[in-house]
């Protein structure tokens, strides 16, 4: 690029910049007209939110938030707002990992909201014993089948350069629709084919710019008519069926109008991120490896359609067959499951802004605890669980609470910030929104919340000043290993494939090995997440004649000039392989380890609370953000902390989690960071 170029360049984005802002002005107009007529229709007194919700395009939750009298009888008022209701626009919507995975909560300010949502607790009535009582005739044991692989291709949709096997060719992909890319792909290849990946160009994006959401794009491009095929419905012992809605990584599943043909079109973003110089050829060679090195430890492993779907069927071949667990592992009761969905968050995402953090930064420095959930996954709950109350945890020994605690339980308490206390949070309280947390950290703050063992054994243990915690109920379960030996075969694999990649001589195969090392962390990561088991979401269309015919309690997720796309909560399957308690587990002993860390061979320790007050910017997931570079120990080792990114300063300190995001890119490349140690 010349500096003429350039020069047009710069000026061809401000012209997109006010074209956005206005756009975006516009949008906000029509908006604040919709809740203006949303109030007024709420006045007529035969108005309903059910009919209302459909007509705006809103949730009955979000016009609830604007018209409180409409709220049904069995509607809890306190829904979130309708901004928090709708969709995200896409560009300020942050790459989203796969169906069937732990999403990332977006960084919560830390701040002390007026009213924070307020969370389930166990009843205190005689309903207690039915709890604490595992689902009937429902638990996890060694499956009594072979798993079959599915054939598969790989296409890249922007340039039509499809691979089967060790075949390599170009198609003409017409439009680009779900049905133009069925046809050209089965005028080609044999129709035993079931998986087709998209590594790049994204076809249910195809019409972004004609729809404000990315979500209605893909909505749009998933429910377009193909000829010759149908919606899957499942089949046999994969009840996988219907399309799934996601703004990044979409999966199509059709089934033959006349057969018993069955594929579906999924993106590799549910596996791992591609640049630009990853061909289908390379990611063929990926999934190859991945393959090999898991039949190594595994050998009857099968690469399913999702990390998520692969992780869980490799670990319920890790069941034991004989000895204490040989009936399986007993699934909770769905109040249980629901109360650990509702009070069990996943990891910590906090942005710290100003004055608790310097408004100009001396530097950022990125640390990325390197397969971080690998290193919590040597304890976990079993069993059937014990309800332990405040008073009966108050009558124990100190001894007896502290083996409680450092245990495997779930806990109820009332936390009190010490004074004098100058650090970030330790604890996290619920904040308004949907599964939103924050953690206060400002002295004398009181509140109530649920929190893992391992961090309520950190906040009263941490190396400044232990907090005050009041345990007011709890869920304690026996301590055992269901997860080690699957997670040690991972971690063995990902060993490998990792060494591979850094000395692997040939540049392409090098690659491969390395996205397949990334690979294997999205099946351990994903396949915990698939164990916390959340409601299960229906996704369905209305024509837009028949919108009163919408479910009442579906949100609107899209529609254009003839379809309403909704989705519903449908509650929890009975499914064998759910345990939440696992899930939760982790995200603990993770979010525990973010704060402090002890490595035994260095005698040493690493976290947020072993640097100096002030100099932490921001939680994200596994990730630290810092003012100030540390001497931590990197053995290459789960867990460990990677120096990932370094921007010298002065650095004015991020306010959003773009700024942050783009502060951090920014930051890797100055340190030209090898990613295949991550």
């Amino acid at each position: 690029m010349n500096a003429q170029t350039y020069t047009e360049g710069l000026a061809e984005l401000r012209t997109l910049r006010d074209d956005v802002k206005k756009t975006a002005a516009a949008l906000a107009r029509l908006e604040a007209q919709r809740d203006k007529t949303v109030m007024a229709l709420a006045a007529h007194d035969k108005a309903k939110a059910e009919r209302i919700a459909p007509a705006a395009g809103l949730s009955i939750a979000a016009v609830v938030a604007l018209a409180p009298q409409l709220a049904p009888q069995d509607m809890d008022i306190t829904a979130p707002t309708p901004a928090a209701a709708e969709r995200t626009p896409p560009a300020a919507q942050p790459a989203t990992p796969a169906p069937d995975t732990p999403t990332p909560a977006p960084l919560q300010r830390p701040t002390d909201p007026a009213t924070p949502r307020e969370l389930p607790t166990l009843p205190q009535d005689t309903d207690t014993g039915r709890w604490f009582t595992p689902t009937s005739g429902l638990a996890s044991q060694y499956p009594n089948f072979t798993q079959n692989a599915h054939p598969t291709v790989f296409l890249d949709a922007a340039t039509g350069v499809l691979v089967h096997r060790d075949q390599t060719l170009r198609l003409d992909l017409g439009d680009r629709s779900a049905a133009a890319i069925l046809t050209a792909v089965f005028h080609t290849v044999p129709h035993t084919i079931q998986r087709i990946y998209i590594t790049a160009g994204a076809p249910w994006h195809r019409d972004a710019d004609r729809y404000p959401y990315l979500r209605d794009a893909v909505a749009a491009w998933l429910n377009a008519p193909t000829p010759g095929w149908r919606v899957d419905t499942g089949r046999g012992r994969d009840r996988m069926a219907g399309h799934f809605v996601h703004a990044r990584n979409p999966v199509a599943r059709y089934q033959r109008e006349n057969g018993d043909h069955h594929v579906e079109i999924r993106s590799t973003g549910e596996w791992f991120d591609l640049d630009a110089t990853d061909t289908p050829g390379i990611v063929r060679d990926a999934f190859r490896l991945l393959w090999e090195e898991l039949r190594r430890h595994f050998p009857d492993a099968v690469v399913l359609g999702s990390p998520s779907q692969t992780g869980r069927d490799l670990w319920t071949r890790t069941i034991p067959r004989r000895g204490k667990h040989a009936d399986g592992f007993p699934v909770l009761s769905e109040e249980l499951r629901g109360l650990l969905h509702a009070t069990a968050g996943q990891g910590r995402n906090e942005l710290l802004t100003p004055p608790r953090i310097p408004q100009q930064l001396p530097a950022l420095i990125e640390y990325d605890r390197t397969f971080a959930y690998a290193k919590h996954t040597w304890k976990s709950p079993v069993g059937t669980p014990r309800r332990v109350t405040g008073q009966t945890f108050a009558s124990w020994s100190a001894k007896e609470q502290h083996d409680a605690l450092y245990g495997c339980g779930h806990w109820h308490i009332r936390v009190t910030v010490p004074d004098g206390w100058n650090h970030v949070g330790l604890l996290p309280a619920p904040a308004p929104g949907e599964r939103a947390w924050h953690y206060p950290a400002s002295p004398g703050a009181t509140f109530t919340t649920w929190a893992g063992g391992p961090e309520v054994h950190t906040a009263l243990t941490n190396p400044l000043q232990p907090w005050k915690v009041e345990i007011l109920d709890g869920i304690l379960w026996e301590a055992g290993k269901p997860l080690d030996e699957w997670s040690k075969k991972l971690k063995e694999t990902w060993t490998n494939l990792s060494a591979q990649a850094h000395f692997q001589g040939n540049p392409q195969q090098a690659r491969a090995a390395h996205l397949a090392s990334r690979a294997v962390r999205s099946i351990l990561l994903y396949g915990i997440g698939s164990f916390a088991q959340r409601p299960r979401m229906v996704t369905g269309t209305t024509p837009r004649a028949m919108e009163r015919d919408v479910p009442p309690d579906a949100e609107i997720v899209g529609f254009d000039d003839e379809l309403i796309t909704w989705q519903k909560p449908t509650g929890f399957a009975r499914d064998p392989n759910a345990h939440p308690e696992w899930a939760a587990a982790i995200w603990s002993s993770a979010r525990a380890a973010l704060l402090t860390q002890y490595h035994r061979d260095e005698d040493t320790y690493a976290g947020a609370l072993h640097t100096p007050p002030g100099t932490v910017v921001a939680f994200r997931t596994d990730a630290l953000y810092l003012t100030q570079s540390q001497n931590w120990p990197y053995r290459h080792r789960p867990g460990d902390y990677l120096l990932k990114g370094h921007l010298s300063g002065p650095v004015n300190a991020p306010t959003s989690e773009e700024e942050l995001l783009t502060l951090r890119d920014t930051g890797r490349q100055n340190l030209n960071s090898t990613p295949e140690e991550a």
